[in-house]
């Protein structure tokens, strides 16, 4: 192995995540260089390397790509100024004319077995439905609906990842809620959903 490429993902790895009033489950990865703010993190969920998760639910099964951003503070844009000398808490600028109480910021909302591509980033107060792709470099402002795929900027629908009865039983079925025991039976039919779906009723 080359051993400058080794040597540069040690450096990647040895660093620190960053995480505050947060719940990540056991099972759960958070990589190093990533920020988690109040926020959430089911099982089975990973978050690749330099991410931000701020204020955010996140469901089981997800898999984050790098630098992905999620959340995060907003700026009120029916004041006179948006500017933080302006409201309550700390701030990059210490500096306080007046400390207004913002809004809450809003909780951003990420499903189970959702899939975010590198580079995305996703608007506070967005709600991502289970099972959906979102494509890298998108730029989320719209809730993306339970096993949609979008990319682009601002992201847009590209298809469904199933037919629609397909989707219907996936969400009814749960599957992500299962215990970990179950979930190593079904494992096999994993590449086929119409026989995974057939014995996951014939496991219950």
């Amino acid at each position: 192995m080359n051993i400058i490429y080794l040597w540069n993902r040690i450096l990647k790895k040895i660093r620190a995540s960053a995480i505050s009033d947060s719940k990540i489950h056991q099972t759960a990865k958070i990589e190093a260089g990533s920020q988690v703010v109040h926020s959430v993190v089911g099982r089975y969920s990973f978050c690749g390397y330099d991410c931000k998760l701020l204020n955010c639910k996140i469901g089981s099964y997800c898999s984050i790509a790098d630098n992905v951003i999620i959340g995060g503070a907003q700026h009120p844009i029916s004041w006179v100024s948006t500017s933080p000398v302006f409201y309550a808490g700390r701030d990059s600028i210490k500096k306080k004319f007046s400390e207004h109480v913002r809004e809450k910021d809003l909780e951003t909302r990420i499903g189970n077995d959702v899939w975010i591509g590198e580079k995305a980033l996703i608007k506070s107060g967005i709600e991502i439905g289970d099972g959906a792709v979102v494509g890298m470099g998108a730029v989320v402002v719209h809730n993306v609906l339970p096993y949609e795929i979008v990319g682009g900027v601002p992201a847009k629908h590209i298809a469904f990842r199933f037919e629609d009865s397909m989707i219907n039983s996936l969400l009814a079925s749960e599957w992500w809620n299962l215990p970990d025991n179950k979930i190593e039976q079904l494992a096999v039919y994993i590449k086929d959903p119409v026989n995974f779906l057939k014995e996951l009723e014939l496991c219950e």
